[in-house]
């Protein structure tokens, strides 16, 4: 049997309705599961003696801006013992409630969603160690969210040479 139909059918036989949707792209499979089922398909990932996906390699998010719901997790599971790699996928409406953390699953989580709560702002209940890891304390924002104002300075390209040139502040003699 394909891994990843024996994934879809112990969570199908252990949470029934914790799937929402699965997309295969690539050769990759993301399962999309409900919010509130989370933890328990992550227990069950981990403790199923078929499954055995021992690693969290990733905790990521996604802006879906304009999409509603606007943000989503990517959870990238890897078994170690099956040579196995799969993508857990939770919408989330509001980033201030978010998915539950995974940490006492899998311990690096706590820091994985440190880094996604300080760059794209989405909390994770339960997570009592988000705080900034990249960016200073007193940073206002999260800088990976597609309504975060850039603030760049133009990049100097041989067509914009002098234009550039031109606002720059170099030394007055």
């Amino acid at each position: 049997m394909d891994r990843n139909q024996l994934v879809v059918e112990k969570i199908n036989a252990a949470i029934p309705d914790a799937i929402e949707e699965i997309l295969d792209f690539r050769g990759e499979r993301t399962i999309f599961i409900h919010q509130q089922h989370l933890k328990a398909v992550c227990q069950l990932m981990r403790d199923d003696a078929q499954l055995q996906f021992n690693f969290l390699s990733d905790v990521c998010a996604d802006d879906l801006l304009p999409d509603y719901p606007r943000f989503a997790v990517n959870y990238h599971l890897y078994s170690i013992p099956n040579n196995h790699r799969l993508r857990l996928r939770v919408r989330v409406e509001d980033p201030d409630e978010g998915p539950e953390t995974v940490a006492k699953i899998w311990a690096i989580a706590t820091w994985l969603e440190m880094e996604v709560w300080d760059l794209m702002g989405v909390r994770f209940k339960d997570n009592t160690s988000l705080r900034r890891l990249f960016l200073p304390e007193d940073w206002q924002g999260h800088p990976l969210r597609k309504d975060y104002p850039l603030g760049y300075e133009e990049v100097q390209f041989s067509f914009n040479w002098e234009a550039i040139d031109a606002k720059k502040p170099y030394a007055q003699e």
